[in-house]
C-alpha cells in the first residue's frame, strides 16, 4: 500500500447553502500559496488538504481556514497522492474538485461550478488554466491548458501510466489525467494558476517530474488515455509529444515553437524564461531516457 492516513478527528462540513462539492488540495510546504487558494473556496461545502509532512506552516494555515487535514506517506507504487485521497478521504459530497495550492477560483468560476453540477447529463468538467508566471499572466507562449478537475464521485479516477514508481518521481500524479466514465464538458470560466514563486523551487520540482517522464517513456502505459490527434487536449498533446520527441534538436524546436510561433516574446521576460524552461525540461527528459537505457545495457 502506498500510504497511511492521519485524519482530523472531526471533518469540517460547512453550513447549508454552500456549493455541495468536496475540494481536495494536494500540498507540501505551500504556506505561501495556500491562503490565496483557501480564501477562494469559502463557498464550498468542505475542503480537504492532503499534506506530505510539510516543514513550514502549511498545516496550521489549512486548519485556520477550517480545512480538514490528512497526511499522506508515500512508499512508492500506486496509488499516488490524489488518487489515494479520492479513495480514502471521508468525502461528504457527490462532486469532487481537485486543486493545487497555487491555484484559486474566481467568483465567476465558483458560480459556474454551482450551476454545472446540477446538470445530470455530465459526470465531469474540464477547466481552463489562466497561468501566471513570475507575476505576469502568460497570454501566449503556448501556455493554454485544460484539465479535468471537477467530476462526480465514483465516476472519475486517475489513469495509472506507471506502476513501478518511487519517491524520486514525486509522491503525486505528474501528468496522469483523470478519466471519467460518462460524458464531460468544458467550463467557460478559467482557474487562476500562479505557476511559480521561486525559480529554484520550480527547477527542483521539474527535475523530479523529468525522472517520472523518462520512466514513462520507456515503460509507461497509455491504454486508458491513448494518444490521439483527434481526441481531447491531453490526448492531442500526448500524440504530438510521442512523434516530436525523437526528432534531433526537438528541445530547441520546442523553445522556438513556443517563443516564436506561439508569440511567447509578447509575454516579455517571463515569457522568455518560461519558453526556455520548457525546452530545457524537454532536454532533461531525453537525457534521462539515455541514462536509463545506458544503465540497462550496462547491467545486461
Amino acid at each position: 500500500m502506498a500510504a497511511l492516513d492521519e485524519f482530523v478527528a472531526s471533518p469540517v462540513v460547512r453550513a447549508a447553502g454552500v456549493i455541495p462539492v468536496s475540494v481536495i488540495i494536494a500540498v507540501r510546504n505551500e504556506a505561501h500559496n495556500l491562503p490565496r487558494c483557501l480564501e477562494s473556496l469559502h463557498d464550498f461545502g468542505e475542503v480537504h488538504v492532503v499534506d506530505s509532512q510539510s516543514t513550514d506552516d502549511t498545516v496550521e494555515i489549512a486548519r485556520s481556514w477550517g480545512a480538514n487535514v490528512a497526511q499522506f506517506y508515500y512508499r512508492g507504487g500506486w496509488p499516488k497522492k490524489r488518487q489515494w485521497a479520492i479513495d480514502t478521504l471521508p468525502l461528504a459530497y457527490n462532486w469532487i474538485l481537485l486543486l493545487d495550492a497555487d491555484e484559486c477560483l474566481t467568483p465567476e468560476l465558483a458560480s459556474e461550478i454551482q450551476t454545472a453540477i446540477q446538470d445530470p447529463r455530465f459526470d465531469g468538467y474540464h477547466v481552463a488554466l489562466c497561468i501566471y508566471f513570475l507575476g505576469r499572466q502568460l497570454r501566449h507562449s503556448g501556455a493554454t491548458f485544460r484539465k479535468l478537475s471537477l467530476f462526480r464521485r465514483g465516476k472519475g479516477r486517475f489513469e495509472c501510466r506507471l506502476k513501478e514508481q518511487d519517491a524520486s518521481m514525486a509522491d503525486m500524479e505528474v501528468h496522469e489525467h483523470v478519466v471519467v466514465e460518462g460524458r464531460s464538458a468544458h467550463l467557460k470560466c478559467p482557474l487562476l494558476h500562479h505557476n511559480v514563486n521561486s525559480l529554484s523551487q520550480y527547477i527542483r520540482k521539474h527535475d523530479v517530474y523529468s525522472n517520472w517522464e523518462a520512466k514513462v517513456w520507456l515503460n509507461g502505459n497509455t491504454d486508458e488515455l491513448r494518444p490521439s490527434l483527434t481526441g481531447t487536449q491531453a490526448q492531442r498533446r500526448r500524440w504530438l509529444r510521442r512523434r516530436f520527441f525523437t526528432w534531433p534538436g526537438s528541445s530547441l524546436a520546442l523553445f522556438l515553437y513556443k517563443y516564436v510561433f506561439r508569440l511567447g516574446f509578447l509575454d516579455g521576460v517571463p515569457g522568455l524564461i518560461y519558453c526556455c524552461f520548457q525546452g530545457i525540461q524537454f532536454f532533461h527528459i531525453k537525457a534521462k531516457i539515455y541514462e536509463l537505457e545506458h544503465a540497462s545495457e550496462a547491467g545486461r
